[in-house]
């Protein structure tokens, strides 16, 4: 054999590897530009070329789970597997194929993986229950013998072993464990109750049935009226180990949901809509998932399968008005939020939503006016401190003092010893130079109340300042600047107070640091204190 013959098959191999760089170059570049379409896209190419990457796996992964490619991220995390490289949550994913497939033999073994590598440790025993069911061979769950890890578990043992006897038809024996469920969570738990609200109905449970659905939730009322009529509504069904799975990783995915488990959240729950692709509820959760990842695109095309007769659509249009909102497009979300209102069981919260989307287009007294219609939603029953406050701070935007700060005292009265509360209406008279002293008073109270709270503070030193007494204000200026550094009204404020006290140099620094931050108007008045000097023309407010 010749050279050549030795070249060739090198320099394909050469070929094959560079194709892979570039795509795996194309996807990384359009992971940093935030196109994950595309990044998707050139991962799955890498992939299929150089299949034996786990750099390429681990990074498909992540990219197939966030974008809601099954097939992807089932291979990448066989791969991985194969590597030894699996991340945890990949062995939640190996067990919701294995479980879709009933394999339960896989399903076994998975499970007490789950046990071993002991990060997901506390699901097992559910997991290990539904398995039962699904093999005909039902075992109550048993919790760990840990604590740490038992802890954990309880959290859903009781509304799993409800949904479990309701698979089994046995309503006696669930319908004290659905009670338990509702009892112990503050959420509300929708896809919980209406399950079992579907379930119990047709087993000739209906009072309990139509009882558990008496929540405040459009999609729950509508759901409870099909029961009422005698309909079989459109329900998330909940009676196979892999659909008990599926609620299981939801419930988690709800569970984590927060600023610092967004990213575990979005996997709970993509794993979970994975895992049984009909439930609606869980797609929801994705979405949610997904604008809070600052992915509002992706979000929106997954609602897209959700249509109006899903048992949740109202819950899923109001993350696709949030969806929309975060790409920009207010008007859209405008239109859509009063759509929603314009149709019948709207409730406070559509209200409520389209007067905070009036607010951010400075239309103040359309939200006022839509705040009151919130209001009167709520007919004879006594209303939350929370909608006077809006509706007061949305009067008081518009220039409608006197019916703002008896919207404020109402809410004052409701929860006299809510900071939020006494501080904006302290500081609202205080800018008007009204009731200074009763306005400090209440700053004061509110202080004492949160006490590290920069915004609150500042408004404490404004009201020693506004009252005169500029040797109280300045070191609880000083404080409230420490706090919120990049504030323009809070160094402004200071600035204001250092001159009254003589310290120019350190006004101007003041001054210059609040320039920085301020919007156009308070550029041109700080702008003019820098160059002249405090007058009384220029005051903060």
């Amino acid at each position: 054999m010749g050279l050549a013959g030795f070249a060739a098959p090198a320099l394909a191999s050469r070929n094959v590897e560079r194709e892979a760089l570039h795509d795996y170059a194309r996807a990384r570049l359009a992971d940093g530009d935030g196109a994950l379409g595309a990044s998707v896209a050139s991962y799955k190419r890498a992939l299929s070329i150089d299949p034996g990457s786990a750099v390429l796996a681990l990074r498909s992964y992540r990219q197939a789970l966030e974008s809601g490619d099954k097939k992807l991220a089932l291979r990448a995390a066989h791969i991985l597997d194969g590597e030894l490289a699996l991340p945890p949550d990949g062995t939640l994913l190996l067990l919701s194929e294995a479980l879709q497939e009933k394999d339960w033999t896989a399903a076994d073994a998975l499970t007490q993986r789950l046990v071993a590598e002991r990060n997901f440790a506390f699901l097992a025993p559910i997991v290990t229950s539904w398995i039962s069911l699904s093999k005909g061979q039902y075992a109550p769950l048993v919790l760990p013998q840990e604590k740490s890890i038992a802890s954990l578990t309880r959290r859903y043992v009781a509304e799993h072993q409800a949904l479990q006897y309701l698979a089994l038809k046995d309503a006696e024996q669930a319908l004290p464990l659905v009670q338990q469920a509702v009892a112990l969570r503050t959420n509300l738990l929708l896809g919980f109750r209406m399950t079992a609200a579907a379930r119990l109905a047709s087993l000739r449970w209906k009072e309990a049935a139509e009882g558990l659905l008496n929540i405040r939730s459009k999609d729950a009322v509508r759901f409870r009226q099909a029961i009422e009529a005698g309909k079989r509504p459109r329900r998330p069904e909940v009676s196979t180990a892999a659909q008990g799975y599926a609620r299981l990783l939801f419930r988690l995915a709800e569970d984590l949901s927060g600023e610092n488990s967004r990213t575990l959240a979005l996997t709970m729950a993509r794993i979970a809509s994975f895992t049984d692709p009909k439930a609606d509820e869980y797609r929801v959760q994705v979405a949610r998932e997904l604008v809070n990842a600052g992915q509002p695109e992706l979000a929106y095309r997954e609602l897209s399968r959700v249509n109006g007769k899903s048992p949740v659509a109202w819950s899923a249009n109001d993350v696709r008005i949030a969806a929309v909102l975060d790409m920009g497009n207010s008007d859209m979300a405008l239109a859509m939020a009063q759509k929603a209102v314009a149709v019948s069981g709207a409730d406070s919260g559509d209200y409520i939503r389209l007067a905070g989307l009036f607010s951010r287009r400075d239309e103040h007294q359309a939200a006022a006016d839509a705040y009151q219609q919130a209001m009167d939603i709520f007919g004879e029953s006594p209303l939350p401190w929370t909608l006077h406050l809006l509706k007061g701070g949305a009067l008081e935007q518009a220039g409608r003092w006197s019916e703002a700060k008896a919207e404020l005292e109402k809410a004052a009265a409701l929860a006299p010893n809510e900071p939020v509360i006494l501080n904006y209406l302290g500081y609202a008279q205080i800018e008007r130079r009204q009731n200074v002293g009763q306005a400090l008073a209440l700053i004061e109270k509110a202080s004492d109340l949160r006490p590290d709270d920069a915004a609150i503070t500042d408004s404490l030193g404004w009201a020693h300042y506004v009252n005169g007494d500029v040797k109280s204000a300045i070191p609880v200026l000083e404080k409230a600047v420490a706090g919120a550094p990049s504030d323009a009204t809070v160094n402004e404020h200071l600035g204001d107070a250092y001159w009254a006290a003589g310290r120019r140099f350190e006004a101007r620094y003041s001054w210059n640091a609040a320039y920085v931050f301020a919007d156009e108007n308070g550029q041109k008045r700080i702008a003019k204190k820098i160059e002249l000097g405090f007058r009384p023309d220029f005051a903060a407010p």
